[in-house]
């Protein structure tokens, strides 16, 4: 077997009496080089103040939190009584208590089914606005923004309305439009299928604006001449849309559909309040719901603490996964 020599000598160019000589290898950066980037440390500068008012308002009532969810804290402690620390007491009756996995797979369902059904009319809605002219566009748009910008209180009453079991709008319109007489007086929010089922309509109703916009934020920046020469080639609208616009969008559809993702397993006020005007606690607790009903409502804050520390373990294992993402889709 032959070997290459371990230095190779000037090559011959084609101008008569040059030879060409191949350039040394650039030093490769040293390691305190490799971590300052242009603009030395001004953005960390610039980037101290949020951090520090990050830490001031989330860190600390996450420290105390951590510490309540080691603790026999209950009501006597609100009042002054001396906390105990118990060590992982806490945390062993949760993940012992069968009722938490029960809303824990509930949540995770429901968060999964709210979040597919957003993203997908949210990206077509975006695309809409894509094809729509000024005029329409900016009807269309004035539309999401009202929606998004409605309290979710309110927005929850109002469907709660639209839903109610004697003077409900839907009710009334099965029942004398359609004769659907089995619709007098029918109870949408006792049935915990029917009551999720309305929850998936005010949380859908009142998210798709924010991924509209910011899916149509991204469609705006796929260049027309790409578009038009995978048209020129016979590719369909689908074939456009998943081999062209997907890839450069993606990073955004990932953003989108993690905030998603966190904002559906945490949702309160929605929940809540459906559970107010007609539906069954038990049977439709989210976590946070619950872990509002088992602080607040049976005085166990302790263990309503490790509770809160686990879905904070949960959204930030889902957080790991979407830095984990982004950094190797910029990588590649």
């Amino acid at each position: 077997m032959s070997t290459l020599p371990s230095e190779v000598g000037p090559a011959v160019s084609a101008v008569d009496g040059e030879r060409l000589i191949a350039p040394e290898a650039p030093e490769p950066p040293s390691r305190r080089r490799r971590f300052v980037r242009a603009g030395g440390f001004t953005p960390y500068a610039l980037l101290t103040p949020a951090l520090i008012a990050l830490v001031v308002i989330t860190g600390w009532p996450l420290v105390q939190l951590l510490i309540m969810s080691f603790q026999e804290f209950g009501r006597a402690q609100v009042f002054g009584a001396p906390p105990e620390f118990i060590g992982l007491d806490n945390y062993l009756e949760v993940l012992g208590d069968s009722e938490f996995w029960q809303v824990l797979g509930r949540s995770v369902v429901f968060a999964a089914v709210c979040v597919v059904i957003t993203m997908v009319l949210g990206v077509l809605v975006a695309l809409l606005l894509k094809r729509l002219g000024v005029v329409l566009r900016t009807l269309v748009s004035i539309g999401l923004l009202l929606a998004w910008a409605m309290p979710p209180l309110s927005a929850t009453i109002v469907w709660g309305w639209i839903f109610d079991t004697n003077y409900g709008v839907l009710n009334y319109i099965l029942a004398n439009w359609f004769g659907l007489e089995q619709f007098v007086g029918h109870a949408w929010l006792i049935n915990p299928l029917s009551f999720f089922f309305v929850a998936t309509i005010i949380i859908v109703w009142g998210a798709i604006p924010f991924v509209a916009f910011t899916v149509y934020a991204g469609l705006t920046q796929v260049p027309d001449e790409v578009m038009e020469a995978a048209q020129l080639d016979g590719a369909g609208g689908a074939k456009r849309f998943f081999l062209v616009v997907v890839p450069y969008i993606k990073s955004i559809l990932i953003i989108v559909t993690i905030l998603q993702v966190i904002w559906d397993l945490r949702v309160f006020t929605q929940i809540y309040s459906l559970q107010s005007i007609g539906g069954l606690a038990e049977q439709t607790n989210t976590l946070g719901v619950y872990i509002y009903r088992v602080s607040l409502g049976s005085g166990d804050f302790g263990v309503g603490g490790a509770i809160s520390v686990i879905v904070v373990l949960l959204l930030v294992a889902i957080s790991i996964l979407y830095v984990r993402r982004s950094v190797r889709e910029e990588a590649l």
